[in-house]
């Protein structure tokens, strides 16, 4: 459904310099990070966010409002994956470079499709538990002859762009904590720059640049500080441990910056978002005290020393997960007859942010999406004006958005010549937030000191009172919003069924494209929001699609493939279990004749006896929630991008301790739990899934 909110011309833009300028890279490569092009006019993909500014906006015209309905399949590549694929490929000199999950990376003809060469960083398998997320990759970098990927074990590895052949590895994490790296890295300055993810297990976030050529460490930006006992690292980090209370360091503290890193060449700085807290409850992690930088926070870097410029926390003491990770965006605006050099970002917790980028100063902060937990953003303090029920240390909290947040992780874009950004938001239920009972650190699991999983806990602790929403979005389940940034109100908007859907793409030709969790691909007019071309493709479309140029011809590429957090405790919303992804391209008079991925068939189910003690299934539940649920799905479920435990072959029961206390099926990501687990507490995981495949035979 469209909803037309307003319609005005978009008078007070202008177009941003820094869209204009890629620096650091060259059609023939970047050479020693001098040379400088017009990245609007290039008609490659060469960075993560297409240039500096991430505004995922193209000058292309060739595909337009008025012939995009004749868009068909030029080729499409079959990955060989049956996880999660969220990357955003680039495209340089007539070849595509992609990712998959495992970190492996491809590189393809971007005329026809044909394999020119494929990398596996052999990661092991067994450190997959790592990830919060699912075991996915958003991207690699490019520069000067060299393909560069973050590796899910924590390496920053730089490959030959030609043949593949590994350059130089080196390991940016300490890997007997639960780091892992899933974003992308981005070349800046001739550095290499790459965060980590691990906040909900229990890490110490960290940023750190390396020298592009040769690996070698240029500078770390710890987000939180570390044990004062110890010294602190910089003045930075002497001043965020003000702000912290009790023994935040035991686990780690959190504010792992997983994923947004862009860069102001004129500047010079480097502009980072960052995490939540580790445990997610400010309760146990900072003595219920304090605004703990620097988490869920925007912090522009110098790009020589990684040293803080400017910090704007836009969630102080976050005790809900709402990290500011989400894309970051430059632009130029004109605001009160003055233009001002801005960054974007509509982080989880509900509030579209636009800030001064030079000084961190804000110009606006209006809710874009439903939200409980606040009123609004003091215009005084430039901090949320909290409701009273938001905290939740004694009580259980019902706030809107929860952890999954109004916007995740799927980029926004942004056009100049509507002055609009494209955001993927989702509209989630209030989420109960209560803190854990008895809380102790346990290494090898979630360690978000909430009740998590299957539970029965909430009931036992009081209810706060019920807080009526703001912001501007009825709750759907999952929307696209054309957010003007000068009114803080959508000119569009487009309702989804469901709540996880791709990242977008603007073009000049007034496009906007972006996919859906139920399999389609779709072209919006960019102006009026009115549908123009859609296609079913079989499986979720989670990714950000691209366009490039070559011989003439316009290209829209994106990536097929469901996973991620939600595919991990949730249902498939395509329907299809365990379907390949697919690395789809288009072009003006290509293909019509799609045929949709298929997934694999379910097996028929035969019974197989289990202990229906009530006491054990309620053991193995608790269990199955906080050592398995992050993986094969709430109640064991599983969302289609993994092994559905309830079907598994009868003969699988029976070296159920051998797979789950030995590590039997390491090698398949399966890790080994028996550190963690006793027989008879494996035994009861085991009694609760069969009791959930004796459930659906009923």
């Amino acid at each position: 459904m469209i909803k037309t909110v307003f319609f005005r011309a978009a008078i007070n833009r202008v177009m941003p310099l820094c869209l204009l300028v890629l620096a650091g890279t060259s059609p023939a490569w970047a050479q020693n990070g001098k040379a400088l092009t017009d990245a609007a006019k290039n008609n490659e993909w060469l960075t993560y966010g297409h240039d500096y500014a991430e505004t995922r906006f193209s000058a292309m015209t060739q595909i337009n409002d008025k012939n995009v309905n004749e868009l068909g399949v030029a080729w499409s590549f079959n990955t060989s994956s049956f996880r999660g694929l969220e990357g955003t490929p680039l495209v340089h000199d007539g070849v595509i470079y992609a990712t998959r999950p495992w970190s492996s990376v491809f590189a393809l003809d971007a005329r026809t499709g044909k394999v020119l060469w494929d990398y596996d960083p052999q990661v092991d398998k067994s450190m997959g538990w790592k990830a919060c997320c699912d075991v996915v990759n958003r991207g690699v970098a490019l520069y000067d002859g060299k393909v560069y990927v973050g590796a899910i074990d924590g390496r920053l590895i730089a490959l030959d762009a030609k043949t593949g052949k590994e350059l130089w590895s080196t390991l940016t994490v300490d890997q007997s904590r639960p780091y892992t790296i899933t974003g992308a890295p981005r070349v800046v300055d001739g550095k290499v720059v790459i965060g980590n993810g691990g906040s909900e297990l229990g890490v110490r976030g960290h940023v750190t640049a390396y020298d592009a050529n040769t690996g070698k460490q240029a500078w770390r930006f710890w987000v939180v500080p570390g044990n004062p006992a110890d010294g602190f690292e910089n003045p930075d980090m002497e001043m965020a441990a003000k702000t912290w209370f009790g023994k935040w360091w035991e686990v780690g503290g959190g504010g792992a910056s997983w994923d947004s890193m862009i860069y102001d060449p004129e500047a010079k700085l480097v502009y980072i978002g960052t995490g939540n807290g580790s445990p997610w409850s400010r309760e146990l992690r900072s003595a219920g005290k304090g605004d703990n930088l620097f988490l869920s926070s925007i912090v522009a870097l110098h790009v020589e020393t990684g040293r803080v410029a400017w910090y704007y926390q836009t969630t102080p003491g976050d005790d809900w997960d709402f990290t500011a990770v989400q894309g970051l965006m430059q632009t130029e605006l004109v605001i009160k007859g003055k233009v001002r050099k801005v960054i974007m970002q509509a982080p989880k917790n509900g509030f579209f942010y636009v800030l001064d980028r030079i000084t961190g100063e804000l110009l606006s902060a209006e809710p874009y999406a439903n939200l409980t937990w606040a009123t609004g953003i003091s215009k005084e303090t430039g901090k949320p004006i909290e409701t009273k029920s938001a905290r939740y240390k004694d009580a259980v909290s019902a706030v809107m958005p929860g952890p999954g947040g109004a916007h995740n992780w799927h980029p926004m874009s942004y056009s100049p010549l509507t002055g609009l950004v494209y955001l993927p938001t989702q509209q989630g239920s209030r989420f109960n937030y209560v803190v854990a009972p008895d809380y102790k650190y346990q290494p090898g699991k979630w360690n978000n000191g909430i009740v998590l999983g299957n539970s029965a806990d909430l009931p036992k602790r009081p209810q706060t009172d019920y807080v009526p929403g703001i912001g501007p979005v009825n709750p759907t389940p999952g929307a696209l919003l054309a957010w003007d940034p000068l009114t803080n109100k959508p000119r569009w908007q487009i309702d989804y069924p469901n709540a996880i859907n791709g990242g977008t793409l603007s073009t000049a030709g007034n496009l906007v494209f972006q996919g859906t969790s139920d399999g389609h691909f779709i072209a919006y007019a960019a102006d009026s929001g009115k549908k123009l071309w859609d296609i079913n493709v079989g499986t979720a479309v989670v990714a950000p699609p691209i366009t490039y140029e070559l011989d003439g011809k316009q290209y829209i590429s994106v990536l097929a493939g469901w996973g991620g957090a939600t595919a991990l405790f949730g249902v498939n919303p395509s329907g299809q279990y365990k379907a390949e992804g697919r690395l789809w391209t288009f072009m003006l008079g290509g293909d019509k004749n799609i045929v949709p991925v298929k997934g694999q068939a379910l097996p028929a189910l035969t019974a197989v006896p289990f202990n229906n003690d009530k006491a054990v299934l309620a053991k193995g539940s608790d269990l199955f929630g906080e050592r398995c649920a992050m993986c094969h799905g709430r109640n064991a479920a599983s969302g289609g991008a993994i092994k559905d435990l309830r079907y598994a072959d009868p003969a699988t029961y029976n070296i159920f301790q051998n797979i789950v206390r030995e590590g039997a099926f390491a090698g398949l990501g399966m890790p080994n739990l028996g550190q963690y687990l006793n027989e008879a507490e494996a035994d009861s995981i085991k009694q609760f899934i069969l009791s959930k495949r004796a459930d659906l035979m009923k």
